[in-house]
Protein backbone atom coordinates (compact mmCIF):
# COMPACT_ATOMS: atom_id res chain seq x y z
CA UNK A 1 0.00 0.00 0.00
CA UNK A 2 1.16 3.48 -0.87
CA UNK A 3 1.32 5.82 2.01
CA UNK A 4 0.44 9.87 0.61
CA UNK A 5 0.16 12.41 3.30
CA UNK A 6 -2.48 14.95 3.27
CA UNK A 7 -1.14 18.08 3.81
CA UNK A 8 -0.26 21.54 2.33
CA UNK A 9 3.15 22.03 4.94
CA UNK A 10 6.55 21.85 3.29
CA UNK A 11 7.98 20.89 6.70
CA UNK A 12 5.80 17.80 7.41
CA UNK A 13 5.97 16.89 3.66
CA UNK A 14 9.78 16.70 4.70
CA UNK A 15 9.41 14.61 7.85
CA UNK A 16 7.44 12.41 6.21
CA UNK A 17 9.72 12.08 3.27
CA UNK A 18 12.72 11.53 5.68
CA UNK A 19 10.96 8.70 7.22
CA UNK A 20 11.68 6.64 3.89
CA UNK A 21 8.26 5.80 3.57
CA UNK A 22 6.45 8.12 1.77
CA UNK A 23 4.56 7.90 -1.74
CA UNK A 24 3.05 10.99 -2.67
CA UNK A 25 1.08 13.76 -1.32
CA UNK A 26 -2.40 14.83 -1.71
CA UNK A 27 -3.73 18.53 -0.87
CA UNK A 28 -6.97 20.51 -1.65
CA UNK A 29 -7.65 24.30 -1.30
CA UNK A 30 -8.57 24.40 2.75
CA UNK A 31 -4.71 22.37 2.81
CA UNK A 32 -3.40 25.35 1.12
CA UNK A 33 -5.78 28.20 2.78
CA UNK A 34 -4.46 26.59 6.18
CA UNK A 35 -1.11 27.81 4.60
CA UNK A 36 -1.73 30.68 4.01
CA UNK A 37 -1.31 30.33 0.54
CA UNK A 38 -4.37 31.92 -1.61
CA UNK A 39 -3.99 33.28 -5.18
CA UNK A 40 -3.10 31.31 -8.55
CA UNK A 41 0.44 32.03 -8.80
CA UNK A 42 1.30 31.41 -5.30
CA UNK A 43 -0.63 28.10 -5.04
CA UNK A 44 1.18 27.14 -8.58
CA UNK A 45 4.59 28.01 -6.37
CA UNK A 46 3.17 26.00 -3.70
CA UNK A 47 2.59 22.99 -5.88
CA UNK A 48 6.40 23.57 -7.70
CA UNK A 49 7.84 23.51 -4.30
CA UNK A 50 6.19 20.02 -3.05
CA UNK A 51 6.90 17.96 -6.26
CA UNK A 52 10.55 19.31 -5.45
CA UNK A 53 10.52 17.63 -2.38
CA UNK A 54 8.63 14.25 -3.32
CA UNK A 55 9.29 11.34 -5.74
CA UNK A 56 5.92 10.69 -6.17
CA UNK A 57 2.22 11.51 -7.25
CA UNK A 58 1.17 15.00 -5.99
CA UNK A 59 -2.82 15.42 -6.21
CA UNK A 60 -3.29 19.74 -7.02
CA UNK A 61 -7.26 20.08 -6.48
CA UNK A 62 -9.11 22.54 -9.44
CA UNK A 63 -11.26 25.21 -7.69
CA UNK A 64 -13.99 25.01 -10.58
CA UNK A 65 -16.86 23.37 -10.54
CA UNK A 66 -18.22 23.70 -14.30
CA UNK A 67 -16.69 21.84 -16.78
CA UNK A 68 -14.76 23.97 -19.17
CA UNK A 69 -13.36 25.91 -16.10
CA UNK A 70 -12.40 22.67 -14.65
CA UNK A 71 -10.73 21.86 -18.01
CA UNK A 72 -8.81 25.09 -18.35
CA UNK A 73 -7.62 25.07 -15.02
CA UNK A 74 -6.56 21.04 -14.73
CA UNK A 75 -4.15 21.69 -17.90
CA UNK A 76 -2.56 24.73 -16.07
CA UNK A 77 -2.06 22.28 -13.07
CA UNK A 78 -1.02 19.40 -15.23
CA UNK A 79 1.54 21.34 -17.20
CA UNK A 80 3.36 22.29 -13.53
CA UNK A 81 5.06 19.07 -13.06
CA UNK A 82 4.77 15.33 -14.69
CA UNK A 83 3.92 14.41 -10.72
CA UNK A 84 0.72 16.96 -10.99
CA UNK A 85 -2.32 14.60 -10.80
CA UNK A 86 -5.45 16.63 -11.07
CA UNK A 87 -7.84 16.35 -8.92
CA UNK A 88 -11.84 16.57 -9.67
CA UNK A 89 -14.73 16.17 -7.31
CA UNK A 90 -17.46 14.19 -8.12
CA UNK A 91 -19.90 15.52 -9.70
CA UNK A 92 -21.34 15.04 -13.43
CA UNK A 93 -18.95 17.81 -14.77
CA UNK A 94 -16.05 16.05 -12.81
CA UNK A 95 -16.94 12.50 -14.21
CA UNK A 96 -16.73 14.68 -17.63
CA UNK A 97 -13.57 16.16 -16.64
CA UNK A 98 -11.81 12.71 -15.99
CA UNK A 99 -12.77 11.54 -19.12
CA UNK A 100 -11.45 14.41 -20.94
CA UNK A 101 -8.61 14.46 -18.95
CA UNK A 102 -7.87 10.51 -19.24
CA UNK A 103 -8.17 10.88 -23.32
CA UNK A 104 -4.75 13.25 -22.64
CA UNK A 105 -3.02 10.95 -20.67
CA UNK A 106 -2.91 13.29 -17.59
CA UNK A 107 -3.76 11.41 -14.01
CA UNK A 108 -6.58 12.35 -12.95
CA UNK A 109 -7.85 11.88 -8.92
CA UNK A 110 -11.98 11.67 -8.38
CA UNK A 111 -12.48 13.67 -5.05
CA UNK A 112 -15.21 13.56 -2.55
CA UNK A 113 -16.33 9.92 -2.95
CA UNK A 114 -19.04 8.65 -0.82
CA UNK A 115 -20.47 5.82 -2.47
CA UNK A 116 -19.38 2.50 -4.54
CA UNK A 117 -21.44 3.73 -7.29
CA UNK A 118 -19.91 7.24 -7.44
CA UNK A 119 -15.94 5.16 -7.26
CA UNK A 120 -17.58 2.99 -10.48
CA UNK A 121 -18.45 5.94 -11.98
CA UNK A 122 -14.79 7.51 -11.52
CA UNK A 123 -13.36 4.28 -13.01
CA UNK A 124 -15.81 3.70 -15.98
CA UNK A 125 -14.32 7.45 -16.82
CA UNK A 126 -10.73 6.69 -16.35
CA UNK A 127 -9.60 8.24 -13.62
CA UNK A 128 -6.32 7.48 -12.34
CA UNK A 129 -7.19 7.22 -8.16
CA UNK A 130 -10.27 7.38 -6.38
CA UNK A 131 -11.02 9.21 -3.21
CA UNK A 132 -13.36 7.46 -1.00
CA UNK A 133 -14.15 9.47 2.61
CA UNK A 134 -13.29 7.00 5.03
CA UNK A 135 -13.22 9.38 8.58
CA UNK A 136 -16.10 11.53 6.80
CA UNK A 137 -18.48 8.76 6.81
CA UNK A 138 -17.31 7.49 10.34
CA UNK A 139 -18.47 10.85 11.57
CA UNK A 140 -22.20 10.29 10.70
CA UNK A 141 -21.57 6.79 11.96
CA UNK A 142 -21.50 5.05 8.39
CA UNK A 143 -18.55 2.27 8.29
CA UNK A 144 -16.16 4.13 6.00
CA UNK A 145 -13.61 0.69 5.56
CA UNK A 146 -16.84 -0.97 4.79
CA UNK A 147 -17.20 1.42 1.67
CA UNK A 148 -13.32 0.54 0.80
CA UNK A 149 -14.61 -3.36 0.74
CA UNK A 150 -17.22 -2.68 -1.34
CA UNK A 151 -15.30 -0.90 -3.90
CA UNK A 152 -12.11 -3.04 -4.00
CA UNK A 153 -14.71 -5.88 -4.65
CA UNK A 154 -15.90 -4.11 -8.39
CA UNK A 155 -12.75 -2.40 -9.26
CA UNK A 156 -11.12 -6.31 -8.72
CA UNK A 157 -14.23 -8.09 -10.85
CA UNK A 158 -13.62 -6.00 -13.84
CA UNK A 159 -10.31 -5.53 -13.31
CA UNK A 160 -10.24 -1.73 -13.50
CA UNK A 161 -6.61 0.03 -13.06
CA UNK A 162 -8.32 3.00 -11.18
CA UNK A 163 -6.18 2.86 -7.78
CA UNK A 164 -8.42 2.53 -4.43
CA UNK A 165 -6.90 5.88 -2.90
CA UNK A 166 -8.27 5.72 1.12
CA UNK A 167 -8.84 9.68 2.25
CA UNK A 168 -9.68 11.14 5.31
CA UNK A 169 -7.79 8.22 7.04
CA UNK A 170 -7.63 10.22 10.70
CA UNK A 171 -5.63 7.26 12.84
CA UNK A 172 -3.64 4.05 12.50
CA UNK A 173 -6.71 1.99 12.59
CA UNK A 174 -7.81 3.87 9.66
CA UNK A 175 -4.65 2.75 7.91
CA UNK A 176 -4.22 -0.97 8.71
CA UNK A 177 -7.50 -1.69 8.19
CA UNK A 178 -7.59 0.00 4.83
CA UNK A 179 -4.45 -2.15 4.56
CA UNK A 180 -6.44 -5.11 5.28
CA UNK A 181 -9.14 -4.66 2.26
CA UNK A 182 -6.72 -3.41 0.37
CA UNK A 183 -6.63 -0.30 -0.52
CA UNK A 184 -3.92 0.71 -3.14
CA UNK A 185 -2.98 4.31 -1.22
CA UNK A 186 -4.10 5.49 1.78
CA UNK A 187 -3.59 9.77 2.81
CA UNK A 188 -3.80 10.94 6.14
CA UNK A 189 -2.02 13.79 8.34
CA UNK A 190 1.93 13.01 9.51
CA UNK A 191 0.88 12.11 13.04
CA UNK A 192 -1.07 9.05 11.72
CA UNK A 193 1.42 7.21 9.69
CA UNK A 194 3.85 8.34 12.79
CA UNK A 195 1.85 6.30 15.18
CA UNK A 196 2.65 3.08 13.50
CA UNK A 197 6.01 3.59 14.77
CA UNK A 198 4.68 3.64 18.14
CA UNK A 199 3.49 0.32 20.91
CA UNK A 200 4.76 0.35 24.73
CA UNK A 201 6.19 -2.54 24.46
CA UNK A 202 8.56 -1.44 21.92
CA UNK A 203 9.30 1.53 24.03
CA UNK A 204 9.58 -0.42 27.14
CA UNK A 205 11.45 -3.58 25.77
CA UNK A 206 14.05 -0.84 24.53
CA UNK A 207 14.78 0.74 27.41
CA UNK A 208 15.18 -2.80 29.34
CA UNK A 209 18.03 -3.87 26.14
CA UNK A 210 19.31 -0.49 27.25
CA UNK A 211 19.47 -0.76 30.77
CA UNK A 212 20.96 -4.34 31.05
CA UNK A 213 23.55 -2.93 28.45
CA UNK A 214 24.67 -0.41 31.00
CA UNK A 215 24.67 -2.75 33.95
CA UNK A 216 27.03 -5.19 32.07
CA UNK A 217 29.49 -2.62 30.78
CA UNK A 218 29.42 -1.61 34.14
CA UNK A 219 30.23 -4.89 35.61
CA UNK A 220 32.69 -5.14 33.02
CA UNK A 221 34.76 -2.14 34.06
CA UNK A 222 35.36 -3.51 37.87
Amino acid sequence: MKFFIDTASLSEIRMAQNLGVLDGVTTNPSLMAKEGITGTAPVHAHYKAICDIVDGDVSAEVISTDFNAMIEEGLLLAALDNKIVVKVPMTEDGIKAIKYFSTKQIKTNCTLVFSAGQALLAAKAGATYVSPFVGRLDDISVDGLALIREIRTIYDNYAFPTQILAASVRHSAHILGCAKIGADVMTGPFQAIFSLLKHPLTDSGLAQFLADHKRVAAQSNN
